[in-house]
């Protein structure tokens, strides 16, 4: 059986997650999505919540597993028997970065990376940006599946209620 992960934060997942998430799953009979804990990182979302939303949007898929992680994606992989990692460019400048992590988790543990470039209609788009752009008031509709975007509107709406 043919298995790899896309991993990130997916605080929340975008459009642009869902591109490289369902063009993995046209190659790969399972897919790992791997929520990472960043203890350092305050989210907008709880990760049972972006678990729960991934779950959401990304059933229909059929061959979708998602779990949540904390520690080295080498470890997750390891521990489940998945010898490859999907990552998304964006731009150049993710190579560099997404270079370096692809070259440490050959050499932690043998795990290939493949990168898949981003659709160009999503090659701007991060979560960060659009939590920062929903709740300065902007329209980010397009950029999520609608379930997100009712959550998202709802979760700034309670920050500011608070």
């Amino acid at each position: 059986m043919r298995r790899a992960v896309c991993p990130g934060s997916f605080d929340p997942i975008t459009n642009g997650h869902l591109d490289i998430i369902e063009r993995a799953s046209k190659l790969y009979d399972v897919v790992h999505v791997a929520v990472l804990i960043n203890r350092n990182k305050q989210g907008m979302f709880t990760v049972d919540e972006r678990i729960a939303l991934i779950e959401e949007t990304c059933g229909h898929y059929g061959n979708i597993e998602v779990e949540s992680h904390s520690g080295l994606l080498v470890d997750f992989c390891r521990d489940r028997g998945i010898p490859a990692i999907i990552k998304g460019l964006r731009a150049v400048s993710d190579f560099d970065y997404e270079l370096q992590m692809a070259q440490m988790n050959h050499g932690l543990s043998g795990v290939e990376t493949l990168f898949v470039p981003t659709s160009p209609t999503y090659s701007f788009l991060s979560s960060s940006l659009v939590k920062e752009v929903a709740s300065l008031g902007g329209d980010v509709s397009h950029l999520l599946p609608p379930a997100v975007h009712s959550r998202l509107v709802e979760r700034i709406a309670e920050r500011r209620a608070q």
